[in-house]
């Protein structure tokens, strides 16, 4: 996949060469820090950007060549589904969690007798309490929020979840019901993209990773090959500020000799 951006006489690539397959079930960890292409990955998946070279296939749907109906057709059926780092900017403010949830359902064609009784089993399958159905975004606690989220993501059944920075914010009690509910959907056949600039955080949960940097994919494979031997130079410097990581932290010096050869 290559994607280009900007006017046609300034036009950068802002990701090339990148090469990915996620298997149905499987957890997929995409890696890299502000700029890398992480966003621009996921914002192709979404039909949010154009793919100039390559090609995207969703199910076994080739999408490559979809125009913006055929996008908006595939959105609705929830396929595919995003979910945002931050969820008090994706969950309308004047909806309540009872509306965020039903809407793609009734987009989708579900009459709403039957889509507000598949959103008391949404938040069920998030482990919240039935009664925040009538609550505003602003009212919940950013786990309810970031729980809700996922619950909205998953009332169209999606096939592929792209997951930004899911964790990241939460303390750990509700980190916990986040990766349990993933591990849930891992093994009902979903497969997920967990999006994170942070090694460590994805490396119990997904089941390989990929390292973007500049745009290009510079690493990928199992998640227990690539932390014990890391290739790239880009690689082991993740792994070498990984906190979490049952390695040897880089000393300051190695950490230096690694950016230094990352300018090159």
């Amino acid at each position: 996949m290559e994607v280009h951006h900007g006017l046609r006489r300034r036009r950068r690539r802002v990701l090339a060469d990148v090469t990915l397959d996620i298997a149905a079930g499987e957890t997929l960890g995409l890696i890299g820090e502000t700029g890398s292409g992480k966003s621009t990955f996921a914002r192709a998946v979404l039909g949010l950007v154009h793919v100039s070279a390559g090609s995207i296939s969703v199910d076994g749907e080739d999408v490559t060549g979809y125009n913006a109906r055929q996008w908006r057709a595939l959105r609705r059926r929830g396929v595919v589904q995003y979910v945002f780092q931050d969820p008090l900017r994706s969950l309308d403010p004047d909806l309540t969690v009872e509306d965020s949830l039903t809407e793609p359902l009734l987009l989708a064609g579900t009459d709403r007798r039957t889509a507000a009784g598949r959103a008391r089993d949404l938040l069920t399958r998030v482990r919240l309490p039935h009664e925040l159905l009538t609550r505003l975004p602003g009212e919940l606690s950013g786990g309810q929020r970031q729980r809700v989220a996922v619950a909205r993501a998953l009332a169209t059944e999606p096939r592929l979840l792209l997951l930004d920075e899911p964790v990241s914010a939460l303390d750990s009690a509700n980190r916990v019901h986040i990766l349990e509910i993933l591990k849930e959907l891992r093994a009902a056949g979903v497969a997920l993209v967990f999006i994170s600039h942070d090694l460590g955080s994805v490396a119990g949960v997904a089941d390989r990773v990929a390292v973007l940097h500049r745009g290009e994919l510079v690493e990928t494979g199992p998640v227990a090959d690539v932390i014990r031997a890391p290739r790239h130079p880009y690689t082991r410097l993740l792994v070498g500020s990984a906190p979490t990581l049952h390695t040897p932290a880089a000393s300051r010096s190695e950490r230096a000799a690694l950016r230094a050869q990352l300018a090159l």
